[in-house]
């Protein structure tokens, strides 16, 4: 049984190395950017553990030995799930571990916003002391927070965002009412968008989502709110957010996620004075990094021992040493 790290970040990949030992699985190290890459990477391999690197169909059949794809997070929108499913393979995430952070970081990014902080800070250090210099700023307590989808780190920033916020309401289609805690009031996308004072996003980045936030949504917001996106880059036009923070539709946009990162120098978004910026980093605490990234390398040795990874997203139909059928 043998696996690939197709590509990583992290400052080294020695928690895999021991994962992998203890659980009887061969290593491959690479750093795949592209498809050929990835192909010629994981000829000899039965799994595939991922951050970034592309699985497509062109892929999937020209690696007809992989079983498994395992992503490092919770999020899976590199991989083909659709082409997964025609090899047979199964494909795996890491669902939970960083819930906490990412709704910490999401919080406080909108409180931040709101607050001014980051213009105060730029203010203070060009000489101007004033608690006015960035402009008035309205109370938490009597704004709206809405929630656009309700999972996992939805609910938890509710959780966090009720002592702050005199309402908090969400729209998640996908979420029974039984599902909603009783302190937030479920609505319509589009009065989500009308209602709320600050909207934070929480969705998957899919073919319903991808782009989804643009100018016809950002045009429904009050003048003066504020966009928060710790979910994915691809949910939000950047251009649209940029001109709703020109035009005054928006006071403020905190984004942890971009389409294209990293964020180019020359950006627009990174001069404007009202943008929030962090490098994808909601996700990050050093224990949920570890938990991360041992979560995703025992999907594949829990796969390598029962046929089953521990955090399935598509249900595969290969075990390691089998071969997808040819089409």
């Amino acid at each position: 049984m043998r696996a690939l790290i197709t590509d990583y970040d992290f400052p080294d990949i020695d928690l895999e190395r021991e994962v992998f030992h203890i659980g009887g699985v061969d290593l491959v190290e690479a750093q795949c950017k592209s498809e050929n890459d990835l192909i010629a990477a994981a000829h000899e391999c039965d799994a595939l553990l991922l951050q970034y690197a592309p699985v497509t169909d062109r892929v999937l059949a020209a690696l007809p030995r992989i079983g498994l794809v395992s992503r490092y997070g919770a999020g899976f929108d590199t991989i083909d799930t659709e082409a997964c499913r025609r090899h047979g393979v199964w494909v795996a995430n890491s669902p939970d571990y960083g819930v906490g952070e990412v709704a910490t970081h999401a919080l406080a990014m909108t409180l931040a916003l709101i607050r001014h902080l980051a213009l105060y800070d730029r203010d203070v250090r060009a000489g101007k002391w004033h608690y006015l210099s960035p402009g008035r700023i309205r109370r938490a307590s009597d704004m709206t927070v809405g929630i656009l989808g309700l999972g996992r780190i939805g609910k938890r920033y509710a959780a966090l965002a009720r002592d702050c916020f005199a309402r908090v309401i969400a729209c998640d289609p996908y979420i029974i009412d039984g599902d909603f805690p009783v302190f937030v009031q479920r609505v319509t996308q589009q009065q989500l968008f009308e209602q709320a004072d600050v909207v934070s996003l929480h969705v998957p980045l899919n073919n319903e989502t991808r782009g989804m936030v643009g100018a016809a949504l950002l045009a429904q917001m009050k003048r003066g709110s504020f966009l928060v996106n710790t979910a994915r880059g691809g949910i939000v036009d950047v251009a649209a957010v940029l001109a709703a923070l020109d035009d005054g539709t928006l006071d403020g946009a905190g984004l942890d996620v971009l389409p294209v990162e990293p964020l180019a120098a020359d950006s627009a978004l990174a001069r404007h004075p009202r943008a929030l910026l962090s490098p994808h980093a909601a996700f990050y605490s050093t224990a949920a990094e570890i938990e991360l990234r041992r979560k995703a390398a025992l999907n594949i040795v829990q796969w390598s021992q029962t046929g089953r990874p521990m955090y399935p997203v598509v249900e595969g139909k290969k075990t390691p040493g089998t071969k997808s059928p040819r089409h």
